[in-house]
């Protein structure tokens, strides 16, 4: 197997003759990639079960705000390893790079398994319940082949298994919608950066007019309800002395804690509907000037899209009051904890629009999740290529298809493997309970990247960087400091979440062996032939 730190450099300078990568990719269409990429539904849904562990509209927005200030330092430092090292694979390259091979494989099988294909896979399925507002046959309840349901039980304080498994309307509008564009990504990465502009300019533009509908159809009782009384009903119940209900596991006791640890509790919403900003540096060998352009697209994308975050859930205050009653009949009575299924953009909508709100906000919804599935596809298949050259992935994904009218390669095989993955997800039905399981690992990996940046700086000090991290080493050290107190307290009070997504990265570890002694066996052919 070729030494981990001149692998990718090794096999991206083959035969002239062979396909290579087309820098094609511009500051707008890598920006476009960030923003795309992070932007899907949760923003539309999660701020319910946040409202319901946090009961403060002070606390809500404050979480939305860590979750910024993180994403943002996260971005930063990411910027000096993706201008040190553009090349495609990205955040798996820094961890191979930083810590060692295993660690790369780790963050790459976690990706292929979970983390990328389970998130395509439920953003997709989202597209088809949302059409489903449009056109009722399709739903999740509407099975053509309903093979089976996986029954509840529990381990300890996990909960496992509760899931149906088969085709239904739903899930069959979400493998369409996949196939397109594993398609449409197959001819070249000028067309799905194309479709990436097209969708991500369309979601940014609606999600800035809900922000500024919301403001002009503000509600004066959800207005009195979340900040009157001379805003101290914004501020009530988040003072440092309150303490806060959290239920410890699934069906556990119920523990009473501080503000700072129901903060880093109710973070696995935030930090899932912020996530994915990573994914442009899995596409650096296409960009261009990488050196310039990856730090500049992190931080303009996830500046743009965390202030459009934090505005939204201003927009939700406005409009919804934040407590509701689950019994209330009403839009303003069920507020934001308890608005329908949790969708407390649609409940905005509808009730600054009655009658023809909820489509409006479907409609942005299915814009936004196209553009999201698009980017993800995009931006995952370049890893498990750069996998693939380094011995640890199958050897045809590591293969660069000519398009024509394409300019370049493409990793076409990489494309239509991940693309089985994720519609058997989506068939298997358990891709929501399998991202609820990675959101710690995911958070892992971004310490372990971070961390990496130390290390680079300490073992390769003469190597030239570009573009340096703000604020080294105080921001990037803030990021380890709170993204370790986040775990922390996850592994204490969500179980959950936790202990399966590490066994998840775990089982990555015998996978590894064995591919490294495969790579091993066929060099060794290779040189006795």
């Amino acid at each position: 197997m070729p030494d981990s730190s001149t692998a990718l450099q090794e096999n991206n300078q083959l035969g002239s003759a062979a396909p290579q990568f087309v820098q094609g990719l511009g500051l707008f269409s890598a920006t476009a990639i960030v923003m795309g990429s992070m932007i899907g539904s949760g923003i539309f849904i999660v701020s319910a079960e946040m409202s319901r562990g946090l009961g403060s509209p002070a606390l809500l927005i404050a979480a939305w705000l860590v979750t910024a200030a993180m994403t943002i330092i996260g971005a930063l430092s990411y910027g000096e390893l993706a201008a040190m090292m553009p090349k495609a694979g990205g955040q798996y390259v820094y961890l191979r790079e930083a810590l060692g091979p295993l660690w790369g494989f780790l963050y790459g099988w976690t990706l292929f398994l979970v983390i990328q294909t389970g998130t395509v896979a439920a953003v997709g399925v989202a597209f088809g319940k949302f059409l489903g507002v449009f056109f009722p046959s399709i739903s999740a309840s509407n099975w053509i082949w309903h093979i089976g349901r996986v029954p509840t039980w529990h381990v300890g304080p996990m909960m496992l298994g509760n899931m149906e498994i088969g085709l239904n309307t739903a899930n069959l509008s979400a493998i369409v919608v996949i196939t397109l564009l594993t398609g449409l990504n197959s001819l070249g990465v000028k067309m799905g950066a194309a479709v990436q502009n097209v969708f991500t300019s369309a979601k940014v533009l609606a999600l800035a007019a809900v922000v500024m509908v919301g403001f002009v159809a503000k509600n004066a009782t959800a207005i009195a309800a979340n900040f009157g009384s001379g805003w101290r009903n914004f501020w009530a119940s988040a003072g440092w002395g309150t303490s806060h209900a959290v239920q410890v596991g699934v069906g556990g006791p119920t523990a009473y804690v501080g503000v700072l640890t129901v903060l880093a509790v109710v973070q696995v919403g935030s930090l899932f509907s912020s996530d994915s900003w990573n994914n442009v540096t899995f596409t650096a060998g296409e960009i261009k000037n990488p050196k310039r352009n990856l730090p500049l697209s992190l931080v303009i994308g996830t500046g743009v899209v965390l202030l459009l975050y934090v505005l939204c859930n201003f927009v939700y205050l406005s409009v919804l009051p934040m407590r509701g009653d689950p019994a209330a009949t009403t839009i303003l009575g069920r507020g934001i904890q308890f608005a329908s299924e949790d969708r407390v953009a649609t409940a905005v909508m509808e009730q600054a629009f009655a009658g023809y709100g909820a489509k409006l906000m479907a409609a942005v919804i299915l814009v936004s999740t196209f553009g999201c599935v698009n980017g993800l596809l995009m931006a995952g298949a370049r890893v498990y290529y750069a996998m693939s050259r380094d011995g640890l992935f199958f050897e045809s994904v590591g293969r660069l298809s000519k398009r024509s009218g394409s300019g370049g390669g493409t990793p076409v095989n990489s494309l239509w493997v991940q693309w089985v993955w994720a519609c058997l997800l989506c068939l298997s039905g358990s891709y929501n309970q399998l991202l609820e399981y990675v959101i710690f690992a995911v958070l892992v990996f971004y310490i372990l990247t971070i961390v990496g940046l130390f290390v680079l700086r300490r073992t390769r000090p003469e190597a030239p960087r570009p573009y340096r991290a703000l604020g080294y080493p105080v921001l990037p050290g803030l990021y380890i400091v709170m993204a370790l107190w986040i775990c922390g307290v996850l592994l204490r009070y969500k179980p959950q979440y936790t202990w399966p997504g590490l066994m998840i990265v775990l089982l990555g570890i015998p996978v590894y062996l064995v591919w490294t002694r495969m790579a091993a066996g066929k060099q060794q052919e290779q040189e006795t032939v």
